[in-house]
């Protein structure tokens, strides 16, 4: 357009200046006018449609290079995103694993299981002295020397407590197994010693139960704090099939798709298979990506996103990755209310050794200071172990809310 402005020019030029000697001629003063307006008409035109072309030419220039701007952004979006949740896989992995392997901490444990042994003196009694010393003074009256069925009485009343059936008990604590069966012992032996009365039975039972009330307390802190553990690990395990499955479909838009599993567990499977995919691979696989469509000193990104759409569709679903690690938070916090709530009942159980003076409140105070102590180490080392920070700081990197088309 701009090349038929310039070759009609010198025409339109040479057509003026034939008008301008032409116009003295007054019967030809309207026939001039009427050909410097069409000329001018004409010439306004020429330039219009040589403005416009020189926009047009502008907008499709601009269209072009928006277009080729857009597929960048896109591409660098996909790509950090799938790096960044590679390492993502990787520490959610981890920090699943070193969350399902957690109980207490083996100290915590120690304190635990010497309170609730029957032979332990922890609380200034062992359970075992005491239910001897509670058929001496109040079945056989202080008498248990005086002759040999009362003699005999107490050494059976002995091999119960000492027997090692009680630790093998699942569904009961070794110390409430024995307060039952040495109060059944009792109450067989009273059908043929008369000596043993009903009476006697009730005052036995009564002292006996201070010892059962203290220990059942500390046994149900036991047993929920244990059920509560599972069912967390169990929600853990759910979790680590989830992402397996996630994994699996990412891996493959990356083209580094999982070995079969066979007879291997998932954690043994994922572990294997973090040995190699890693972030630092799949920067690798990127910078090959753009190695293979680079035109010239140009990469084609059109070209690539469009061979490459699973690329896309694994950035899409990045957040189901990032409700993953929100669900393994969850999970994660939810131990520590277990700690926090068994930390709570254990103590209740020790007031009730100290209000039915089983132990003295001395004790009982120091004892509580020493779990409260172990509880939180318990907690710093969990923490430290598992360092959610790590975690957080990752998953703020992958731009999940941003879907690619």
């Amino acid at each position: 357009m701009l090349k038929l402005i310039r070759w009609m020019m010198p025409l339109l030029m040479t057509g003026l200046v034939t008008m301008k000697v032409s116009a003295q001629d007054p019967e030809k003063k309207a026939e001039v006018k009427t050909a410097d307006t069409t000329i001018k008409k004409i010439m306004e035109d020429l330039q219009r449609v040589a403005d416009s072309d020189k926009q047009n030419s502008q907008a499709i220039e601009s269209l072009s290079r928006g277009r080729e701007f857009d597929n960048i952004t896109k591409y660098n979006l996909v790509k950090n995103n799938l790096i960044q949740a590679s390492e993502t896989y990787y520490l959610l992995n981890k920090k699943i694993i070193d969350l399902k392997s957690r109980t207490t901490t083996s100290n915590l444990d120690v304190f635990i299981t010497s309170l609730n042994n029957p032979e332990s003196k922890e609380l200034g009694f062992s359970l075992s002295d005491r239910v001897v010393e509670l058929v001496e003074k109040i079945i056989l009256k202080g008498k248990s020397d005086k002759n040999e069925r009362n003699t005999k009485l107490v050494e059976s009343t002995k091999s119960i407590i000492n027997s090692p059936i009680f630790k093998s008990f699942t569904s009961l604590t070794p110390p409430l197994a024995i307060a039952s069966s040495v109060m059944g012992f009792l109450h067989s032996v009273s059908q043929s010693n008369k000596a043993i009365n009903h009476k006697l039975l009730q005052e036995f039972e009564k002292e006996l139960n201070k010892y059962v009330i203290y220990y059942t307390a500390l046994n149900d802190a036991n047993q929920k704090f244990e059920f509560g553990l599972n069912f967390n690990k169990d929600q853990l395990s759910l979790l680590q099939d989830n992402m397996y499955d996630h994994l699996a479909f990412t891996a493959s838009a990356l083209k580094m798709p999982l070995p079969p599993r066979g007879n291997k567990t998932i954690a043994e499977s994922l572990n294997e298979y973090f040995i190699d995919f890693r972030k630092e691979k799949v920067v690798d696989y990127f910078n090959k990506l753009e190695e293979k469509y680079t035109k010239g000193k140009k990469i084609d990104y059109e070209a690539l996103l469009n061979d490459n759409m699973s690329l896309k569709e694994a950035n899409n679903q990045l957040e189901d990755l990032i409700l993953q690690t929100k669900r393994f938070e969850n999970l994660y916090n939810e131990y520590f209310s277990l700690l926090d709530s068994y930390y709570t009942k254990v103590n209740h159980s020790l007031r009730l050794a100290q209000d039915n003076a089983l132990a003295d409140k001395g004790i009982v105070e120091t004892k509580q200071n020493e779990f409260r102590q172990l509880k939180n180490e318990a907690v710093q080392e969990i923490q430290s172990s598992i360092n959610m920070r790590e975690l957080t700081i990752n998953v703020e990197k992958v731009k999940y809310r941003y879907r690619i088309f």
